[in-house]
């Protein structure tokens, strides 16, 4: 709103364009979706799109209703059907094949200063912790990741000790009996954030029991997102470090 005042009262927006931008405030209709429009505002990180469910034309009228609105545009959980769509109409978009998400453009949101710090148990587990990753970095934070370091081989965690303490905040990215998280939050006064991922044998139940395991943290300082929900991880782990 600022930037379009200052446009209008600088004459480069019209009365015309000001009325046209009130008039999308605070969604725009697409009749399929109701699109955010208020979301920087309100919570200061752009609304990003959830691709599955949705056809390639609605995923691309979308983009092109966020592009009008905000500097990027982020898409989770894309296969490479709909980066090749996408691609075709805006060439700037680059795929993350590992956490299958697309970034159009860069976020307008500043960078900050602290380091995140996105942590694996196995490598297994590298799709959703590339997904924290990418989200974290398009919302403008520093992030480092350390892969591998689960609780088989608990030496390997100890190793990377003095990165946990240099944090801002940790995301520990964990499947099979999901317990990695406990152990980084009994060894660091850092916020940790626990991803449970679907990898692991019958019995982790795809994802259900180190989501438990994780749930029923000893440790203080835990929080749990959903199973495999690395965007929301990436997500909240930015909103502390800002």
């Amino acid at each position: 709103m600022k930037k379009l005042l200052r446009d209008y009262k600088n004459g480069k927006a019209s009365e015309k364009d000001v009325l046209a931008a009130l008039q999308r405030l605070p969604y725009e209709d697409l009749e399929f979706a109701r699109i955010d429009t208020h979301r920087t505002v309100r919570k200061g990180f752009p609304e990003a799109v959830f691709c599955p469910g949705k056809t390639t034309e609605q995923i691309l009228e979308i983009i092109e209703t966020l592009k009008a609105q905000q500097a990027g545009v982020l898409l989770t959980k894309a296969d490479r059907r709909v980066y090749t769509a996408v691609k075709k109409r805006y060439p700037e978009a680059e795929y993350y094949d590992r956490a299958r998400m697309i970034i159009l453009g860069k976020s307008a949101v500043r960078r900050k200063r602290g380091k995140i710090l996105v942590i694996t148990a196995g490598t297994s587990d590298l799709p959703v912790a590339e997904e924290a990753v990418v989200t974290a970095r398009f919302m403008g934070s520093p992030v480092e990741l350390v892969c591998d370091v689960g609780v088989a081989g608990v030496h390997r965690l100890l190793a990377v000790r003095e990165q946990l303490q240099k944090a801002s905040v940790v995301v520990v990215v964990a499947g099979m009996e999901g317990a990695l998280a406990s152990i980084i939050g009994g060894l660091t006064s850092r916020p940790v954030i626990a991803v449970p991922t679907s990898v692991g044998y019958g019995a982790s139940f795809k994802g259900v029991a180190p989501l438990l395991t994780m749930l029923n943290s000893c440790a203080e300082g835990v929080v749990v997102v959903n199973i495999d929900n690395g965007f929301g991880a990436g997500y909240f782990a930015s909103l502390i470090n800002r």
